[in-house]
């Protein structure tokens, strides 16, 4: 007869089942921590390619030991690497043959074919679509299927390979794409260096050429129109970017500064003045034709003279004999414009000279500082902002007052570069308050030395 079973059991069973399914999740819980969390001591990782530079540098490809953009050819590098993520540079030590009417170098040795762009912006696609691309073409040993052109000309010095094609031409985009950014990357060279230049414009060539004749030795090379092939030892493509019209002296090959591209401007271009006064100060205003004009420009002037500035109103165009309009700049003790490109020529200014920006209404103070108030810094030039308001803005006679673009110009910015560019540069021109005017005249003269 058997034995009825005791009420207990079915407890026993319960708590078993259950301590089962608990020692299953824990195994189950195990192996998901091992497979996908991090322990709270993890080894080490190995150390990744990259450059580990500020914000104005690409910190994704390589790690580079010394001075960004050095020339010493190293060859554990690769051929091509970016210097920041404006700028890629190309190098290469060997025979190398240019044959630049067809955009293409032969270089051996060389470990693959390489396509690059000379232009300090390649992060922005719309510059660099007119920037022509060259292709670095492995051959001998191995590569025996790419026969290059024969030498016609040989060089005994390096070639230096860099475009003036992007948004070059605008006297902005001139020295922060190309102009500084080739300083740096090469004046280490003492001269002994021939340029290439790609996507030439010729006036642009002729306006900067002093510039270049105390960069070079020699004559700079049309390498798109000319028809030799060139031969030299050794070849950079690119000019390494460090910051808007600026320059890390920690990164370039020569410790280079700011300082130093001033005093090759000056020698390049005969200025005379070293340092700006307040005695008899003189006032250079940046005029504009077309957006962002002063549209009281001749009372302003008058103000200015009242207040015992000799005044000074100049255009400056992609025509202006640069040589002339620099001395005239390094004449001026005050230079003042509405933001645009014109203000670059405060590279002309004598040191401790005051360059105030007109910043028109629209939450553009930003943009004010990272083109021209954090440059000046490094160039020796006082800095002074006036912020236009709306009732010296021309906007206020195109929208009511309560018009969205008025009330809201940071969700205008919101909307991205060419809804601000559209909307607070293209369309507005400024009329100065001439009180208000008139202190920032006597606040620049108590700034002068």
């Amino acid at each position: 007869m058997k034995q009825p079973r005791s009420r207990q059991e079915p407890r026993r069973m319960g708590n078993s089942a259950m301590v089962i399914t608990m020692l299953l999740s824990l195994c189950v819980l195990t192996f998901i921590k091992a497979r996908y969390c991090t322990t709270p001591y993890p080894n080490k990782p190995a150390p990744l390619l990259e450059v580990e530079i500020d914000d104005d540098y690409d910190g994704s490809r390589y790690k580079i030991s010394g001075p960004i953009g050095e020339e010493d050819f190293d060859p554990s590098r690769p051929t091509c690497y970016n210097t920041s993520k404006r700028s890629e540079r190309c190098a290469a030590v060997g025979d190398i043959r240019v044959d630049g009417n067809h955009s293409k170098i032969y270089i051996s040795p060389l470990d693959k074919e390489w396509r690059t762009k000379p232009y300090a912006r390649r992060h922005d696609a719309v510059a660099m679509d007119d920037v022509r691309e060259f292709a670095l073409l492995p051959f001998g040993a191995s590569n025996e299927t790419v026969i290059p052109p024969l030498c016609t000309r040989n060089h005994s010095v390096p070639a230096f390979l860099f475009s003036s094609g992007g948004f070059a031409g605008n006297l902005y985009h001139d020295y922060t794409d190309v102009l500084v950014p080739l300083f740096t990357s090469t004046h280490h060279f003492g001269g002994e260096v021939q340029f290439l230049l790609t996507d030439i414009k010729d006036w642009w060539l002729d306006k900067f050429t002093p510039l270049f004749r105390h960069l070079s030795n020699y004559d700079v090379i049309d390498v798109d129109n000319d028809q030799e092939v060139h031969c030299f030892p050794r070849i950079v493509i690119g000019s390494t970017f460090h910051r808007a019209m600026g320059i890390d002296a920690t990164r370039s090959p020569g410790g280079e500064t700011v300082a130093d591209f001033k005093r090759l401007l000056r020698r390049a271009f005969h200025l005379k003045r070293e340092v700006a006064s307040h005695i008899k100060p003189r006032l250079l205003i940046i005029s504009r034709k077309s957006s962002r004009r002063f549209l009281n420009e001749r009372a302003m002037a008058h103000a200015a003279a009242l207040a015992q500035f000799d005044v000074r109103i100049a255009e400056p165009d992609n025509h202006t004999d640069m040589p002339n309009f620099a001395r005239l700049v390094n004449s001026a003790d005050v230079m003042m414009g509405v933001h645009g490109a014109g203000l670059t020529n405060m590279v002309f200014l004598p040191s401790r000279a005051v360059l105030v920006q007109v910043v028109p209404f629209g939450g553009l103070e930003w943009l004010s500082r990272v083109t021209f108030k954090d440059p000046a810094k490094d160039m020796d030039v006082t800095y002074m902002e006036y912020n236009v308001s709306l009732e010296e803005s021309s906007l206020k006679n195109f929208y009511p007052k309560d018009h969205f673009y008025l009330q809201h110009p940071y969700d205008v910015h919101k909307k991205g570069w060419d809804a601000i560019k559209t909307v607070y540069l293209d369309k507005q021109s400024v009329t100065l308050n001439l009180t208000k005017f008139a202190h920032t005249l006597e606040h620049a003269r108590s700034l002068l030395p």
